[in-house]
C-alpha cells in the first residue's frame, strides 16, 4: 500500500479535545478500509502567516498513513464537509521518517534553547557598573 503523510489544520475556536476526536474519527475511517495509521501529532496552536476564513491561528495534525487511495479520497471528502478543518494537504512519500518529525524536533530544540537561557542574565537584566557614567561623560565630551 502507498504511504502518505497527512496534515490538516482545525480552527482555533476548536477545542484541543475536539481536534483529539476528529482525528481519532479520520484514524477510524482508514481503518475502515482497509488502511492504518502509523503515527499521529499533535503540534498544537500556531499563527498562521495569513489569514484563513478569519482564523489568524489553526491547530495543526500531522498524521502517517498506510493506506489505500480510497481511504485517502474519503478522509478528504469528510475534511471538505467539516466546518472545523481550514485546510489540509495529503503527499505521498517513499518512506515515513522514524522519530519525531521536523516540528517536534524543532519545538524540543527551541525547549532546550530556552532553558540555556534561563541561566544567563539578559542585557536589560545587567546592571550597570559603577564608574559607567564617568566613562560615558568623557565620551561625550
Amino acid at each position: 500500500m502507498p504511504l502518505y503523510e497527512h496534515i490538516y489544520l482545525a480552527r482555533q475556536d476548536a477545542s484541543a479535545q475536539q481536534v483529539e476526536e476528529l482525528t481519532a474519527h479520520l484514524k477510524g475511517v482508514v481503518e475502515g478500509l482497509g488502511g492504518s495509521v502509523a503515527k499521529t501529532e499533535y503540534w498544537g496552536v500556531k499563527s498562521l502567516s495569513y489569514r484563513l476564513r478569519k482564523n489568524r491561528k489553526a491547530h495543526f495534525t500531522l498524521m502517517n498513513l498506510n493506506a489505500p487511495p480510497a481511504a485517502v479520497n474519503e478522509i478528504e471528502r469528510l475534511e471538505r464537509l467539516n466546518e472545523d478543518v481550514l485546510r489540509y494537504l495529503t503527499i505521498r512519500v517513499e518512506e515515513h521518517e522514524d522519530g519525531p518529525s521536523a516540528m517536534m524536533r524543532r519545538a524540543e530544540r527551541d525547549r532546550d534553547r530556552d532553558d540555556r537561557r534561563g541561566d544567563r542574565p539578559r542585557d536589560r537584566d545587567r546592571r550597570p557598573r559603577e564608574g559607567a557614567d564617568d566613562v560615558e561623560a568623557a565620551a561625550e565630551e
